[in-house]
């Protein structure tokens, strides 16, 4: 099943007698929209429908699910033709996002509503509740530079290290300011560790002494 999810059409011309993911990417592109309307309905019952509709559209959109194929390295195990490879598909936002829609179809065809529901709030949860808070309202690096402003006199200073194989790293993050750790982070990608490192400096930092001090040993992590 996983292979017909990752079949692209151009594979499919050269390799006749084989399905293409196009079916499984449009049983997966209405599951995960009702997997995600399901969640954020249920999640936040204060949002009106207007605003409902907006962060569902904002992490179910061509872009936000490229950008998550990226993160998984999902490009590297796309089937393509020769032209469409050599053209650089594997980098092509479209490609990427049908492919992990054909993905989740798979997925929940194979087992079915909890266990797709499981992959795509562990692979979109952390864009939903950003999404949710408005413009700007999860960014804790824009927060915490902010802060770090108004207090010091350095700015957020990063540093990121990787582990596990490419297919499958993880992101380890440190942010410092005036050369003290403020907050630990990990994730899925450099960015998304940076964020949660950020996320802990920052309510480190409004913490009232001395817990803040005590508080850089808690690691956030993105995908939480």
């Amino acid at each position: 099943m996983l292979a017909a999810a990752l079949a692209h059409r151009s594979w499919i011309a050269e390799h006749p007698g084989h399905p293409s993911n196009e079916r499984l990417e449009f049983l997966g592109d209405a599951v995960l929209g009702l997997i995600v309307t399901d969640h954020i309905f249920a999640a936040y019952p204060e949002l009106p429908e207007g605003e409902l509709a907006k962060v569902r559209a904002s992490v179910v959109s061509a872009a936000a699910l490229s950008e998550v194929a990226v993160e998984l390295h999902l490009g590297e195990t796309i089937l393509l033709g020769k032209g469409e490879n050599a053209s650089g598909g594997r980098e092509k936002p479209s490609i990427l996002a049908d492919a992990l829609e054909a993905v989740i179809g798979a997925v929940y065809l194979e087992g079915g509503w909890d266990t797709a529901s499981t992959v795509v709030l562990d692979l979109l949860g952390e864009r939903i509740a950003s999404a949710s808070e408005g413009p700007g309202g999860q960014d804790y690096k824009t927060r915490l530079q902010e802060l770090a402003a108004q207090r010091f006199t350095e700015l957020p200073r990063y540093s990121v290290r990787d582990d596990g194989p490419d297919h499958a790293k993880s992101f380890f993050a440190e942010v410092r300011i005036t050369g003290e750790v403020r907050g630990r982070g990990t994730g899925r990608s450099k960015k998304q560790a940076e964020a949660a490192a950020a996320r802990r400096a920052w309510e480190s930092l409004l913490e009232p002494a001395p817990g803040a001090g005590t508080a850089v040993g808690h690691e956030a992590t993105a995908d939480a």
